[in-house]
């Protein structure tokens, strides 16, 4: 695959996927100012490049019922690329990042509970050939997570034309609704190969009626368990850079300054964590020296807050549950699956469909 980065017609295109992932390429070609068969067109082309995709990922609510930690996990010498290639197979391991320590690993994790995420740490990620050592940082609070993160590609008119009035929180008795069944599984891990699949194509797949695959989508949403999100391949794009900040903050600023946090534009990702720090956050950043910047930024803002260690990604090797190649890009998926037994076998590496083995028409 020939390398390119993206155009500014490209990453527009992404900045409206992010604001409305499932929009119909008709709302999206009138933004953008071009007919629905030519931004259908690219955004086909990006995907079979594995440029950009929209897939799944926790709404607020979903966080507050499972278990997501921060791993950091120290290799032997010069395996942390063996490391990563065996865990990647793992759903529970969302995203794996290599940093600049040479063989140390970042892992993303989620399971269903605590007690799953104590038997995934201890004995299935202890004992995987060459891992050294494994420290998990239980998240406490998810201020936000990397799929409310945006570019800055469309005019501010564009965004207003994408922008959705969010619909009302449903009460807390709605009846069941709130849990995952095994049918909400089988189409998240669908979602997770292609998050704009038309009800018609998943409601095929799963056996059912496009109208009860739109319905529970559309109520998973309501009640916050699931959120859409278009990613893209970063370096390509002009975020070549991203830098987990661990840092302290006192326990009584600790929510004010999460909070602060998830209102600057590099932030990705920031929770609330156990451990020695209080406190993560990842950001996507357009060169090396705005790690600095950054930082002096943080800590001007916020004189309590002391950032006791900063590490920049060298590679992202999987990103909520894509297999990405050197230069970001998308070349298989392993769909998350937290309700999952932890499997120390590492099954489940799944080369996801291409665009033209699914419906190119967009959701109903």
């Amino acid at each position: 695959m020939d390398l390119r980065l993206l155009s500014e017609d490209d990453l527009a295109l992404i900045h409206a996927l992010q604001l409305r992932p499932r929009a119909s390429w008709t709302d999206l070609g009138r933004t953008l100012g071009v007919d629905p068969v030519t931004v259908a067109r690219r955004f086909n082309r990006l995907a079979d490049r594995g440029e950009a995709w929209v897939s799944v990922s926790p709404g607020a609510r979903l966080f507050d019922r499972i278990c997501v930690a921060f791993v950091v996990i120290d290799c032997e010498a010069g395996t942390s690329g063996e490391v990563a290639r065996t865990l990647r197979g793992h759903p529970h391991m969302i995203t794996i990042e290599r940093s600049a320590d040479a063989h140390r690993l970042l892992a993303t994790v989620a399971t269903r509970d605590l007690a799953a995420m104590s038997g995934y740490s201890l004995d299935v990620l202890s004992v995987i050939p060459n891992v050294a050592a494994v420290r998990t940082r239980i998240v406490t609070h998810m201020f936000t997570e990397g799929g409310r993160w945006r570019i800055d590609a469309l005019a501010s008119d564009q965004r207003t034309q994408l922008t959705e009035t969010p619909a009302p929180r449903p009460a807390d008795d709605a009846r069941g609704r709130h849990e995952i069944t095994s049918h909400d599984r089988a189409l998240l891990r669908l979602l997770s190969h292609d998050g704009r699949a038309s009800h018609r194509s998943l409601a095929e797949t799963l056996g059912t009626s496009g109208h009860s695959v739109k319905r529970r989508i559309d109520q998973l949403v309501r009640l916050d368990l699931l959120r859409f999100r278009c990613d893209f391949a970063r370096p390509l794009g002009g975020w070549p850079v991203a830098v987990t900040f661990w840092a302290t903050a006192p326990a009584k600023d600790l929510s004010d300054i999460g909070h602060a946090l998830i209102r600057l534009p590099e932030t990705r990702n920031c929770a609330a964590i156990s451990g020695t720090h209080n406190l993560i956050m990842q950001a996507g950043l357009h060169s090396v020296g705005d790690v600095l910047r950054l930082e002096s930024r943080l800590t001007r803002a916020h004189p309590s807050l002391v950032i006791a260690e900063r590490t920049i990604t060298l590679r992202h090797d999987k990103l909520l549950g894509r297999v990405l190649d050197r230069h970001g890009r998308s070349v298989a998926v392993v769909p998350p699956d937290l309700w999952s037994e932890p499997d120390p076998s590492g099954e489940g590496l799944h080369h996801g469909p291409t665009m033209s083995d699914v419906d190119r028409s967009g959701p109903l």
